[in-house]
């Protein structure tokens, strides 16, 4: 499944990244509402484990008005960041974007789910 987000957002602290469009349809195993920040993935399989590569590619910046300091964003497992997919920037100015990327495996248990999303890890 392919889902993106292309208009530019602000997202909040300890929020997640919305995305508004499906790219590709996905099967049964992963689920996404338009509008959420939320992938559901399921464990359907008759192996002991479902394995996802979950990737994300953005721009981010500081919104105008803020303070330039360091912005982070991470990959988020049931709403809790994965430290291995923190990303982070310290731009000079606000407005100055930077493109961040990861890209991480995971396994789901056979008969689970969890909850995949982006979110801003930073204090602003």
């Amino acid at each position: 499944m392919e889902i993106t987000a292309v208009a530019l957002q602000e997202v909040a602290e300890n929020q997640n990244v919305l995305f508004t469009d499906t790219v590709i349809c996905g099967n049964p195993s992963i689920v996404h509402r338009a509008g959420s920040g939320l992938v559901t993935l399921r464990g359907l399989t008759n192996q002991c484990r479902a394995q996802y590569k979950v990737s994300f590619g953005g721009n981010i910046a500081i919104p105008t008005g803020g303070t330039v300091e360091e912005i982070s964003i991470a990959l988020t497992i049931d709403g809790e960041p994965l430290g291995s997919t923190l990303m982070i920037e310290t731009p000079a100015a606000v407005e100055e974007f930077f493109n961040v990327s990861r890209s991480v495996y995971l396994n789901i248990p056979a008969g689970c789910c969890k909850q995949v999303g982006i979110k801003n890890t930073s204090g602003i």
